[in-house]
């Protein structure tokens, strides 16, 4: 039985973290190891010693000891059982909603601006909990493809959405990573004092900014002689084709993931599991044959299809070299969407009276070779787990991004996940990949899709162009 907060009752509340004593550290690490032990007394030894290089050496011995605390609480399943308890200061997750994602020039948004479907969604996120929006102190916004530049848009759109003018606004880019680092960079202003509360949004009209227009006429051969530089203009499907060669992807893998996916995504669907995250917008749509313009409701993702099988998809030529494994059916789709997470501190929310579906733990980026981008996750997902002291078994289910099928499978089966335990209603191969709006459109799917299973620890991660990863960690409490 959990609490109100979903929390198991035998756990206790705090307004801040416990100590952790010498002597409990050093018991730790008695049942861990007897070299834990010896190593963790010389550390101790180390951090006592008062000599001409104390401060070097106090230094060493802290982060010999905090790797050493981190290993032993991640054996005992210690940093799990931190990790459920709740704390005034939590970053902790309001609300999550997110647009339908379209197909970008055919589907249900492409006559719609970027910032029209930004509005709905900011809108959406606030109003679904009624929340007074003159409260709101931060919003950001991820975008990869903005027009103008961005920031204008975007504050039109939170305008255009009932925030008042004293609630500032940025846009920032980190390819596709980008909503869930808007979602991060609001998460860290309330860890720090900053504000209360704050919403990390995602946008991205595939459509209008998509294609050779949004690249730059010209780079600089200085940079250029840099051959990692230069490896950062390597199309995107061929960097796929680099994964799948050097670890080994094959066709038949891929197919079978990318099958998964849209089978996962249409049973979701035809089951009503999206309805909960997803918008309803009414945008205006224009029929290609008619030219007629209509008014159109877009309440669900329209590049979803059933039916498709490892087999269908093995017709398919590849797209990007003639011997290649990637083609358009085991690559995330071009599409267009928005989403949207409100964040507040955990002790404003209550406060406030505002639900709690869960909380904000940490996030991590990091980079990769550019040539193969797609291993991105594979290294940011032991890394963010390692931050907060977990295990890959600690974490119920994991949302990572389907840029390609041929980074997805690498990513998991380098760090050992089960794959019924990923993207278990589907990925970006069957939903759709509107670059901004990813990383919080899969927040706001991880809490939908926590809360109808009862999971607790979930990750989000994704690939980055140009050669990064990220990933972050959050608790279910509904």
């Amino acid at each position: 039985m959990r609490s109100s907060l979903g929390v198991a009752p035998d756990l206790p509340t705090a307004s801040s973290p416990p100590a952790v004593s010498w002597e409990r550290r050093e018991v730790y690490a008695r049942s861990a190891s007897s070299d834990s032990v010896r190593d963790l007394g010389e550390v101790r030894k180390m951090r006592m010693r008062s000599t001409g290089d104390g401060v070097v050496i106090f230094k060493m011995a802290q982060s010999r000891l905090s790797q050493l605390t981190s290993q032993i609480s991640t054996s005992l399943g210690v940093g799990k059982a931190k990790l459920l308890i709740p704390y005034d200061n939590d970053v902790v997750i309001v609300a999550a909603k997110r647009s339908a994602i379209t197909k970008a020039k055919k589907g249900g948004f492409k006559d719609t601006c970027p910032e029209e479907i930004l509005s709905g969604v900011l809108r959406a996120v606030y109003t679904s909990v009624n929340l007074d929006p003159s409260l709101i102190e931060d919003v950001a916004v991820g975008n990869v493809l903005p027009p103008g530049g961005g920031a204008s848009a975007a504050r039109m759109a939170s305008l255009h959405a009932g925030i008042p003018n004293t609630t500032a606004v940025n846009t920032l880019n980190r390819q596709c990573s980008s909503g869930l680092a808007a979602v991060n960079q609001i998460a860290n202003e309330i860890k720090t004092g900053q504000i209360d509360i704050g919403i990390g949004a995602g946008v991205e009209s595939m459509t209008k900014g998509f294609g050779p227009q949004s690249l730059p006429t010209e780079w600089s051969e200085a940079v250029l002689s840099n051959q990692e530089a230069a490896d950062c203009l390597i199309p995107m499907g061929i960097t796929s084709e680099n994964v799948a060669k050097e670890y080994r992807i094959s066709r038949e893998a891929q197919d079978a993931f990318a099958a998964s996916s849209f089978h996962k995504a249409a049973e979701a669907q035809q089951a009503g599991k999206f309805r909960e995250e997803i918008i309803p917008l009414q945008v205006k749509w224009i029929d290609p044959k008619t030219e007629e313009e209509k008014i159109m409701l877009v309440e669900a993702d329209d590049g979803i299809r059933g039916g498709v099988t490892a087999e269908s998809l093995a017709k398919l030529k590849p797209a990007f070299a003639k011997d290649g494994t990637t083609h358009a059916g085991n690559a995330s789709q071009v599409s267009d969407g928005a989403a949207a997470v409100l964040l507040a501190r955990r002790s404003v929310a209550k406060k406030l009276g505002l639900p709690i579906l869960g909380k904000f733990v940490a996030a991590v980026a990091v980079g990769v070779p550019p040539r193969i981008m797609g291993i991105g996750p594979a290294a940011a997902i032991p890394k963010v787990l390692q931050k907060v002291g977990i295990s890959k078994d600690d974490v119920d289910f994991y949302e990572i991004n389907e840029a390609f099928a041929s980074q997805a499978v690498m990513s998991v089966e380098s760090i050992g996940i089960p794959f019924e335990k990923v993207n278990p209603v589907g990925g970006a191969i069957a939903l759709g990949h509107p670059l901004g709006a990813t990383g919080a459109r899969q927040i706001a799917t991880g809490f939908s899709q926590a809360k109808k299973t009862g999971a607790r620890i979930f990750v989000t991660s994704m690939c980055i162009g140009s050669g990064m990863g990220m990933a972050a960690v959050f608790v279910n409490e509904q």
